[in-house]
């Protein structure tokens, strides 16, 4: 599909991380570093029990807040599960879901997951839906088929009039955190191509053109920008890098410097493509099995 240009999203994930000291520091500090900044969309994703701490900080700027899961129920007998009523109640504009720790720690389903997306949207939320594959199934060359599998069961039954409210992490499991091992840009690259492939392929090419996709495999300040610059990397899940306000403003201004270039490249004449050499079309589904 031909490239379409679309903001930069940055979102911290904190996971379960901080004291409410140090969360109220990290989003003051964030805040500020962040300031008046719109070229690139920015969120960050606390504990619980620092959501209403954070988004009282949070109030007035650039930052948008948001959660890190939800259960699938409005209320109800659920010891301690979270609704995303009391989320659209403590100011979330975003819910992560899918995530890998939650698929592969905690044994979530895709029909689980899907639920969730479905009663988040309900409920008037935007979603960032995770995806990706283990070192096994890559190794295996099952990438396709993963991302195949969790793309139309995590999705199904979604509205065409949700989508827009819809973002799509990138997130290979295999090189999350401290791995050893990491993807290459190229390999970035062709995931993404392949998701929104898949994705125009269930919601019409229009759509997949604007879906947002992250990339979310231990994104530094020291590779963001060559991630960034990737063809269809629209931002990225950071997880590690975001307790560190430093780095995460670092990723954030990667994401800036990225959206500029691209944006001054499409105000640019268009070539005759009559007097170009045609490129070959990659095929999305052949994705490099190398770590």
């Amino acid at each position: 599909m031909k490239s379409k240009l679309r903001q930069k999203f940055i979102i911290g994930n904190w996971k379960m991380h901080t004291t409410a000291a140090e969360a109220g520091h990290l989003a003051k500090s964030v805040v500020d570093g962040v300031g008046t900044e719109d070229r690139v969309s920015v969120a960050v994703c606390p504990p619980f029990p620092y959501l209403a701490l954070v988004g009282k900080i949070l109030e007035g700027s650039r930052v948008a807040l948001g959660a890190q899961n939800l259960y699938p129920e409005k209320e109800g007998a659920f010891t301690g599960e979270v609704s995303p009523t009391m989320l659209r109640d403590l100011g979330c504009k975003y819910v992560i879901l899918g995530h890998s720790e939650r698929r592969h720690k905690l044994g979530e389903t895709d029909a689980f997951i899907n639920q969730k997306v479905r009663v988040a949207f309900a409920a008037g939320l935007n979603v960032i839906f995770c995806v990706g594959e283990t070192l096994e199934q890559r190794q295996a060359s099952q990438t396709e088929a993963v991302l195949d599998r969790q793309i139309v069961h995590g999705l199904a039954g979604v509205a065409t009039n949700a989508v827009p409210r819809l973002i799509i992490a990138y997130e290979p499991v295999w090189a999350i955190g401290s791995t050893g091992h990491q993807a290459t840009p190229q390999q970035v690259q062709d995931a993404h191509a392949l998701i929104r492939l898949r994705f125009g392929q269930m919601f019409g090419k229009e759509l997949a053109q604007s879906l947002v996709i992250q990339y979310g495999g231990s994104v530094k300040p020291e590779n963001a920008a060559a991630l960034l610059r990737c063809d269809g990397v629209d931002g990225a899940l950071i997880g590690g890098a975001s307790l560190k306000a430093d780095q995460f403003i670092a990723i954030v201004r990667a994401g800036t410097s990225e959206w500029h270039t691209k944006q001054e490249a499409a105000s640019q004449p268009s070539h005759n493509p009559e007097l170009e050499p045609k490129q070959t079309q990659m095929n999305a589904s052949k994705l490099d099995s190398r770590n």
